[in-house]
C-alpha cells in the first residue's frame, strides 16, 4: 500500500477525521492566540508609552495626590493619608487626603485616556521605609513624553503650593533623607532677636553665597558654605537656624552624628545625596568629638559613643567626594571643646558668637512681647533691661521667654518682679 492510499484510508476513518479536526481548531486558536499577544507587544511598544515612578522616588507622593486631586477624581477606589493640623486658634483638626488605592484606574489628560495601575510587592520591602515595595505605572496612546514632563511638573508645583510659608524638616533614615513630621509654619526673622546686627550679617552672607555660584566656580573655589554658632545653651543658635531657613525658602537637613548606625560612609552619602535647597544641621557638634588635643581622660569619656571618627567627619566636610552647592550649619556650647582641623577655613567658613542677652536684646524681647499692652511700653522696656542688667548675672534669651510667660498680659509686674526670674526659669 502506497503513502497516498494510507492516507486516503485513514481519512476516510471518522474517528481519525473528527481528531484531526479537533487538533486543527486547537492549533488554530493557539495560533490566534500567540498572534493577537504578538502583536499588543508590538503595538504597546510601537505605539504606546508607559512611565514607571517608584516609592523610593521624591515624585512618587506628589504624583499619587495630584492624580486623585486632578486626574482621577471620579474614581471609586480610594485609600485614605491622615494627618492633623493645628490651626491658629489652637484646635487641631484632622485632615483626610484620599489617594488612588492598589489597582487599576483611569483618567483623561490633554485630550489623553490614561490607564494607571499601582501595585504592590509583597514580597519586597523598602529597608528605608519599612513598607512594601510599590510603585505606579502611568500607560498612554501615542509616543509623546513630554504629557508626562507636564503631569510632574504639575504635580511638584502642587507639593510646592501645599507647602508654601513652611519649612519642611529632614531626617536620615537608612541612606536617604525622609521627611519628618509635618511641615512647619515658617518662623518670622524678627522673632529671633539677636545682638547688634549679628542676624543681618549672616543672612546677607548666605544670600551672597547662594547669588554667586559663577564667582566660585571661576576662581575654582568648592561651591560650598560652612557656619559655626556658638554660646552659651538657650541664647537662639537653632531658633535663628530655623527662622534663617523660612527666610531663604529652605528645608532643614537634621544630621544626628551620635547614631550608632551612622558610619563614615553613610555620612559622606547622606552629605552628598541632601536635598536640594535645604539647610544641613549638625548641632551640638562638641558632644559628638573632641579635641585631639584634650586629656587621655576627656577622650575616654567619649570613646565608644559615637560610630562616626573625626577624619571620617572632616573628609565628607571638605574631601575629594564631598558635595557642593551646600550651606551646613554646626552648633556648639563649648567652642575650646572642638578640634582645630574641625572648625578651619574651608571647613568652617564663618563663626558667630551668640551670647547672653544685652541691654539692647532685652528692650527688643520686651517691646515684641508686649507691644500691644501699654502706650508707655517703650519706657517699660528699658526699665525692664536695666532692672535685670543690675543683678549682674547672665541670663539667655530662654530664660527671658519663660518669664514672660509666666505674666503675658502683665508688663508692670514683670518690670517690678526681675528678681524672680532665676527662680521662675
Amino acid at each position: 500500500m502506497t503513502i497516498i492510499e494510507y492516507v486516503q484510508t485513514l481519512s476516510d476513518n471518522p474517528y481519525f477525521g473528527a481528531g484531526f479536526g479537533l487538533f486543527g481548531l486547537g492549533a488554530g486558536a493557539a495560533l490566534l492566540r500567540k498572534s493577537a499577544q504578538t502583536g499588543m507587544i508590538l503595538f504597546r511598544r510601537h505605539y504606546m508609552i508607559t512611565l514607571e515612578v517608584p516609592c523610593r522616588d521624591k515624585s512618587y507622593e506628589w504624583l499619587l495626590k495630584w492624580i486623585t486631586n486632578k486626574g482621577a477624581k471620579g474614581t471609586q477606589h480610594l485609600a485614605v493619608s491622615t494627618s492633623f493640623l493645628q490651626s491658629d486658634t489652637g484646635y487641631v483638626t484632622t485632615k483626610y487626603e484620599f489617594i488612588p488605592s492598589i489597582g487599576t484606574h483611569f483618567f483623561r489628560f490633554r485630550n489623553n485616556w490614561i490607564k494607571v495601575e499601582r501595585t504592590r510587592e509583597q514580597q519586597m520591602h523598602d529597608v528605608n521605609l519599612g513598607m512594601p515595595f510599590e510603585s505606579v505605572h502611568l500607560t498612554a496612546l501615542g509616543k509623546n513624553k513630554e504629557m508626562y514632563f507636564e503631569i510632574l511638573d504639575e504635580a511638584r508645583q502642587m507639593a510646592l503650593a501645599e507647602h508654601k510659608g513652611k519649612t519642611i524638616m529632614y531626617t536620615a533614615m537608612g541612606h536617604e533623607w525622609r521627611q519628618f513630621g509635618h511641615p512647619k509654619k515658617q518662623r518670622p526673622l524678627d522673632s529671633v532677636i539677636l545682638d547688634d546686627d549679628i542676624s543681618d550679617k549672616i543672612v546677607n552672607d548666605c544670600e551672597e553665597f547662594i547669588k554667586n555660584v559663577k564667582w566660585y566656580s571661576d576662581r575654582g573655589i568648592p561651591y560650598r558654605r560652612g557656619y559655626l554658632l556658638h554660646g552659651p545653651p538657650g541664647c537662639g543658635k537653632s531658633s535663628f537656624i530655623t527662622a534663617l531657613a523660612g527666610r531663604l525658602n529652605r528645608g532643614i537637613c537634621v544630621l544626628n552624628l551620635s547614631d550608632r548606625m551612622l558610619t563614615d560612609d553613610r555620612l559622606n552619602h547622606l552629605l552628598a545625596v541632601a536635598p536640594q535647597e535645604t539647610i544641613i544641621l549638625l548641632e551640638d557638634i562638641d558632644a559628638v568629638f573632641v579635641s585631639r588635643e584634650e586629656t587621655r581622660e576627656v577622650k575616654a569619656a567619649f570613646q565608644g559613643l559615637n560610630s562616626v571618627t573625626l577624619s571620617g567627619l572632616l573628609n565628607a566636610l571638605d574631601g575629594v567626594a564631598s558635595s557642593e552647592g551646600r550651606i551646613l550649619f554646626m552648633t556648639t556650647n563649648y567652642l575650646d571643646r572642638l578640634d582645630p582641623a574641625l572648625i578651619r577655613p574651608g571647613r568652617v567658613d564663618y563663626k558667630e558668637y551668640i551670647g547672653w542677652c544685652s541691654a539692647i536684646q532685652l528692650e527688643k524681647m520686651f517691646l515684641r512681647f508686649y507691644i500691644e499692652k501699654k502706650n508707655d511700653v517703650e519706657n517699660l522696656a528699658k526699665k525692664f533691661a536695666e532692672n535685670v542688667l543690675s543683678h549682674k548675672r547672665n541670663v539667655s534669651p530662654a530664660q527671658i521667654q519663660g518669664f514672660f510667660l509666666f505674666y503675658k498680659n502683665e508688663p508692670e509686674v514683670v518690670v517690678n518682679n526681675v528678681s524672680k526670674l532665676w527662680e521662675l526659669t
